[in-house]
């Protein structure tokens, strides 16, 4: 018997079929769990947290000290039952997120220069002026190939349609500073290390080509005429949450982490500071927001950038990754009007749909999200993090008139969307094998080419019947397996393929 079979009900489009039947693709999965002794998942998990302890891969909370006072580190939550998607789904996935991502590259652009959607009424005006991450500096500045979003993190969801059926939905689109990538790459090794043999017997695509197709994007966009351009890495520094994520990447990559006060503009070039003198900057791939990379054009106070970046930035001598005033289009405002730009920019239809979204500055949804709070989830359009949202279902009636209160005084700040029945995945968790809902981060690269590796980042609502996925709410991660296609027999050698017998079918994937 399946150690999963008590939870079918509650698992919709992972594990289980609607007939309660184990998917093909974790029935190898589900065989070899049944092999294992009962204190074995414990005993890798608890390896698992030492080893991650060890290698330092941890974040900040902000707002938390520890005793001393200083930031308190965290581990993420490791799940060790992988999320497996079969090839024929990340297929889709892919076409449609680079179908996406596409699209959005182009309406930036657009925005900075002509404003043709704009013009033909597709996306209102006062959305784009009036958002605060939309940067005017940025207005009528070429980048290299159009490109603004180089590494972009689209948020993915399973939920039913109106067919009943499973569906990937996208839920976010992450495109000024997305984050967990460090988190894909340190689970997967993690896996290999803890069950090598699960690896043997199914064949996962790897996803440890990450570090060198970022960097490949990073030089396509560069500037400089040079064969190897310098890049860098620009952080805010070791209290930053995401520093750990900061330092690995430059690690994996071979180049330098660099803080503002490492850079120097001269002569309208910038340079980084080094034992051998200064040496010229071609990319940054900066891992600060808009409003700290230059005291002289954004926020005044801030050393966490260097002054005169735009100005270099501006006269095209150096190449910020991802773009300054890409922020314009992941805003929550904007993302209801994502699948028309698809279909402006690209003639295509979107081939990945979005969450129906109800937008509280029109008078007619914000009446309609008032009177269903109970039942919707609302967020802040700048929100991030699990931050400023109102999951209704699991509120207060006390939460729920706060938060009405604030949606009433700013109703352009909020949108609102239905309560999905989010798929589930079976979950190690205290009391055992459970379900948890999840979501997916894949990471797409857009530079010469648009690219990405076969994965991303699941993430998992540890609490029980929880949808907040965040780490900084609690959430935890999963390793992500997309499993390759079957090599198709070799026509020369048709021996070796064994025919089927005398009436005999070939089976579907469920």
């Amino acid at each position: 018997m399946s150690k999963f079979d008590e939870m079918y009900t509650q698992l919709p489009y992972e594990f289980f079929t609607h007939g309660a039947k184990i998917r093909d693709h974790y029935k190898i999965y589900d065989e070899w769990l049944a092999r294992q002794p009962g204190d074995m998942m414990a005993k890798r998990r608890e390896e698992a947290e030492m080893i991650f302890r060890r290698v330092g891969i941890t974040f900040a909370v902000y707002g938390e000290k520890d005793e001393e006072g200083a930031g308190n580190e965290r581990l993420i939550p490791f799940d060790l039952i992988p999320r497996i998607i079969p090839a024929h789904e990340w297929a889709i996935l892919e076409r449609g997120l680079v179908q996406r991502v596409t699209a959005l590259n182009r309406f930036i652009h657009d925005v900075y220069h002509d404003q043709e959607i704009i013009k033909a009424g597709l996306v209102p005006r006062d959305q784009i002026e009036h958002n605060a991450q939309f940067r005017p500096e940025m207005m009528g500045v070429d980048v290299p190939h159009g490109i603004y979003s180089h590494i972009s993190g689209i948020d993915i969801v399973r939920a039913s349609n109106a067919q009943g059926e499973g569906e990937y939905f996208v839920l976010e689109d992450n495109l000024r500073v997305p984050s967990g990538v460090s988190y894909m790459l340190e689970n997967r090794k993690m896996m290999m290390r803890l069950f090598p043999k699960l690896f043997n017997a199914y064949r996962v695509a790897p996803v440890t080509r990450y570090p060198d197709l970022l960097l490949e994007t990073l030089r396509d966009c560069s500037p400089a005429t040079t064969a190897e351009p310098t890049v860098v890495v620009l952080t805010p520094g070791m209290h930053n949450s995401a520093y750990f994520e900061h330092a690995f990447l430059a690690q994996q990559m071979g180049i330098e982490l660099v803080e503002g006060q490492d850079l120097v503009v001269r002569d309208n070039f910038l340079y980084m500071r080094t034992t051998r003198g200064p040496k010229r900057v071609d990319v940054i791939y900066r891992r600060v927001d808009d409003d700290f990379l230059d005291p002289k054009v954004f926020l005044s106070t801030s050393s966490l950038g260097c002054a005169g970046l735009m100005d270099v930035y501006r006269a095209g001598h150096v190449t910020i990754c991802n773009a300054v005033g890409t922020g314009v289009a992941d805003d929550k405002s904007i993302y209801p009007y994502v699948p028309r730009m698809i279909e402006f920019y690209l003639g295509e239809k979107p081939i990945l749909n979005n969450v129906p979204t109800y937008m509280c500055r029109n008078k007619d949804d914000l009446a309609y999200t008032l009177a269903h709070l109970q039942d919707l989830v609302v967020k802040e359009v700048h929100g991030a993090g699990g931050y400023g949202m109102l999951v209704g279902p699991a509120a207060t009636k006390a939460e729920i008139e706060s938060f009405r209160k604030a949606v009433l005084a700013n109703p352009s700040g909020y949108i609102a969307q239905p309560t999905l029945s989010l798929s589930s995945c079976p979950t190690f968790v205290e009391s055992g094998i459970a379900p948890r809902h999840i979501d997916l981060r894949p990471y797409v690269l857009s530079g010469k080419t648009v690219q990405m590796v076969p994965g991303g980042l699941t993430r998992v609502a540890l609490k029980d019947g929880s949808l907040v996925v965040n780490s900084s709410q609690g959430g935890g991660t999963k390793d992500t397996w997309i499993l390759e296609q079957e090599p198709e027999p070799d026509a020369t050698t048709p021996e070796t393929v064994p025919a089927p017998r005398s009436g005999q079918s070939q089976s579907q994937s469920s």
